[in-house]
C-alpha cells in the first residue's frame, strides 16, 4: 500500500491554501507518498474554495481531497460572540470521523499535519499512533506568542481588554501593546480565549511544528522557539520553518491584469483585505476620498459591508453595488487612473506585476508572503485574526510595512488613507521600504532553492516520514 501524507486544515481558503502549497512542495522531493486532504464543510463563511479545489485536482494527481461528513451545528451553539469559538466546536466534532476514516489504513500514513485550530485530532493521532505535527500557517513571531500565552495567563489576573496599551514581553517578539492581541483573546472570561489557551497548551504534544516562514525573515522569533524560551517550564516539539509557501494563483482576473498592462512601471497602488475582510459603507467611502486626494494610480478590491441582518452573521456578502457604496462621482472622476473590481482580483498576479508600486494589505499571512515574495513594499491595515500582531512584527521586526493609524473606534479616515498611499508611494521611507522588501525577496528564493534552508528543513521531514513508524 503507497504511504500517505494526511494533511488536516481548518475551514478557510486562506488555512487550505498553505496546505496544499505544503504538499505540492513536499511531491517536488519525490518521496514514495501521496497527499490526503481532509475538508471541513463550516456552516459559516470561509470564501469560496471549490473552483481552486477543482483546479488543484486536476493538475496534481498525487493529491486527493475527502470531505468530511456535514455535521449539523447551530449558529447559536455557543456562548462566545466570536466565529473562533465554532470552528473550535466543529473540529472537535470532526474526531470521530477522522478516526473511522483513518483507521483501516494507520499502517500507512507516515504523519498527519494539522492546523493548529485542528488540535483536538492530537487524540486520534495518539490512539491510532500516526505521527503528528502541527502545520503554522502564521509567521514563527505569532508562534512565539501563542506557545508563550500559558505563561503570560500564568503571570497576570486581568484581561488584555484592561491593559490598554500596555506591552506585553514575549521571547523572540518585539514588544506587544495588549490592545493588539487578538479579539477572541481579549476577555480572559469568554470560552473561546480558553479555547485557545487550551490549544497553545495542547501543541507540545506534536511530534514537530511546521512553521510557513524562513531562516533569515526571523532569525529572534526562530531562535527563541528551538532554545525552549517560549515554553519555559515545558518541551518545545522541533521547528521547522520550511517557507515561503505561496499559490502560483490562478485563471481570472483579465480586465485587472489588462489595465494594469497599460499603466507605467510601479505606479499603482493595490488595497486588497482578504477572502473575509469587509468594510463598514462608511469605512468604503473613506478610503475613497483618501485614494481620490492621493492623486495616485490605484487598483482596489471591494467587496460588500457586513450584513446587518442578525440571522446572517457568518454567511458570505453579496456582489456590491460599486454606484450605492462609493461616493458620488469617485468611479467617473478616478476613470484611467483607478480601477475598482468586484469582490476578487487575482493576487498573486496582481503583485508580480511591473506596474505595481505598494501594497495596503489587511496583513494575513499568505498575503504578506505574497507581497514579499513580488518584492512589494506593504501598508499593514490588520482586521481581524492575528493581523494585528502581524502588523506589530511586520513594521517593527521585519522592516516590511508601514503601519495605518486606526482612530480609537477602529475608524481610518480619509486624510490617514492619503497620508499611508502617499508615503508607501512617493516618499523616502516608502523607498527604503522597497529595497529592503526585494532584499528579502532574494533571500526567501535563497531559502526555498536547492541547499536552502527551508528546502532542507523540508527534506529532513520527507525522511523522517519514509523511516518505519
Amino acid at each position: 500500500m503507497k504511504k500517505t501524507i494526511i494533511l488536516y486544515p481548518s475551514p478557510g481558503i486562506g488555512h487550505l491554501i498553505s496546505m496544499v502549497e505544503l504538499g505540492k512542495r513536499l511531491l517536488q522531493l519525490n518521496p514514495p507518498f501521496s497527499i490526503t486532504i481532509f475538508l471541513t464543510q463550516a456552516p459559516f463563511n470561509t470564501g469560496s474554495t471549490s473552483p481552486y479545489i477543482r483546479r488543484i485536482e486536476s493538475s496534481f494527481p498525487s493529491i486527493s481531497f475527502h470531505n468530511l461528513p456535514p455535521i449539523s451545528l447551530p449558529l447559536d451553539s455557543s456562548s462566545s460572540p466570536h466565529p473562533e469559538s465554532l470552528a473550535f466546536l466543529l473540529l472537535r466534532l470532526n474526531n470521530p470521523l477522522i478516526h473511522q476514516f483513518l483507521l483501516p489504513i494507520a499502517s500507512s500514513v507516515r504523519a498527519l499535519l494539522f492546523d493548529f485550530f485542528c488540535h483536538p485530532v492530537l487524540d486520534v493521532a495518539a490512539t491510532l499512533r500516526i505521527p503528528s505535527y502541527c502545520f503554522f500557517t502564521s509567521p514563527a513571531s505569532s508562534l512565539a506568542i501563542f506557545l508563550h500565552f500559558p505563561t503570560i495567563h500564568r503571570l497576570t489576573s486581568a484581561s488584555f481588554k484592561d491593559l490598554g496599551h500596555t506591552h506585553l514581553e514575549f521571547p523572540g517578539a518585539p514588544p506587544i501593546p495588549a490592545s493588539d492581541m487578538p479579539l477572541p483573546l481579549q476577555d480572559r472570561n469568554d470560552e473561546v480565549y480558553h479555547e485557545f489557551l487550551a490549544t497553545a497548551m495542547a501543541l507540545p504534544r506534536a511530534s514537530g511544528i511546521v512553521v510557513n516562514s524562513f531562516d533569515s525573515l526571523e532569525p529572534r522569533a526562530i531562535e527563541a522557539l528551538r532554545s525552549g524560551a517560549c515554553i519555559p517550564d515545558g518541551r518545545t516539539p522541533p521547528i521547522y520553518c520550511i517557507g515561503p509557501l505561496i499559490s502560483e494563483g490562478g485563471d481570472g482576473g483579465a480586465e485587472c491584469l489588462e489595465w494594469l498592462g497599460s499603466q507605467p512601471s510601479r505606479s499603482v497602488v493595490f488595497l486588497c483585505f482578504g477572502s473575509l475582510g469587509l468594510f463598514s459603507a462608511a469605512q468604503l467611502k473613506e478610503i475613497a476620498l483618501g485614494l481620490d486626494r492621493s492623486g495616485h494610480r490605484f487598483l482596489w478590491v471591494v467587496r460588500s459591508p457586513p450584513s446587518d441582518d442578525e440571522s446572517r452573521p457568518f454567511l458570505p456578502p453579496p456582489v456590491p453595488d460599486l454606484d450605492a457604496l462609493l461616493p458620488e462621482g469617485f468611479l467617473e472622476r478616478t476613470k484611467g487612473r483607478g480601477l475598482v473590481v468586484k469582490s476578487w482580483a487575482p493576487q498573486v498576479a496582481v503583485l508580480s506585476h511591473d506596474s505595481m508600486g505598494g501594497f495596503v494589505t489587511h496583513c494575513g499571512w499568505n498575503s504578506v508572503l505574497e507581497g514579499l515574495c513580488a518584492g512589494v513594499p506593504m501598508v499593514a491595515w490588520p482586521l481581524y485574526a492575528e493581523q494585528k500582531l502581524n502588523r506589530v512584527v511586520m513594521v517593527e521586526e521585519m522592516s516590511l510595512a508601514l503601519a495605518i493609524k486606526e482612530e480609537e473606534d477602529g475608524r481610518v479616515g480619509a486624510d490617514e488613507v492619503e497620508r499611508m498611499v502617499r508615503a508607501v508611494m512617493e516618499s523616502d521611507e516608502g523607498e527604503a521600504l522597497r529595497k529592503r522588501t526585494v532584499e528579502m525577496r532574494e533571500k526567501a528564493m535563497a531559502a526555498t532553492s536547492e541547499g536552502g534552508s527551508s528546502r532542507l528543513a523540508l527534506a529532513e521531514l520527507a525522511e523522517l516520514w519514509m523511516l518505519p513508524n
